[in-house]
């Protein structure tokens, strides 16, 4: 599991771990680079870098310019994940108030990968799944309270 939030430069990506954390079944840690992705591991992208994994299955840290005026961005992460894993990729797309995550989520689709986005109806800002589904579409469109058991069902 690797997941990307936007929030703040100011360094509080332990705090986000931590509280994460309190709320997860699987333990949490910030991607490390060159670091491989561990399966029952929420691996969280580290605030002001890009996440990007390796053909390898190691994650690469990149303080390229932002996307889509972020950094982490979830289009880079999306983009990588799909060259390196294709069909077996999941990926989700929830709430965010900008577009980051709707090219990513075309190059998912591409490659054979799942694209689950949360319903805008009941997302808090709905841009972010507004513009996945506008330009990429998805194989689900789901609830939050039901995004969980749906990665459950699809990856046993």
């Amino acid at each position: 599991v690797i997941a990307v939030c936007h929030r703040g430069q100011d360094g509080d990506s332990l705090l986000l771990v931590e509280l994460l954390a309190r709320h997860s079944l699987l333990p949490v840690r910030e991607a490390e680079e060159r670091q491989p992705a561990t399966p029952g591991v929420v691996h969280l992208a580290p605030s002001g870098y890009h996440l990007m994994l390796e053909a390898d299955g190691r994650f690469m840290l990149s303080t390229d310019p932002r996307v889509r005026f972020v950094r982490p961005s979830v289009d880079v992460l999306f983009q990588t994940a799909a060259d390196v894993h294709r069909e077996g990729l999941l990926a989700a797309v929830l709430t965010g108030a900008n577009d980051d995550g709707a090219d990513g989520l075309v190059a998912v689709r591409r490659r054979g990968g799942y694209a689950l986005v949360q319903d805008p109806e009941e997302a808090e800002a709905p841009q972010m799944p507004q513009a996945a589904l506008k330009r990429a579409g998805a194989d689900a469109v789901i609830r939050l309270a039901g995004i969980a058991l749906t990665i459950n069902e699809r990856c046993p």
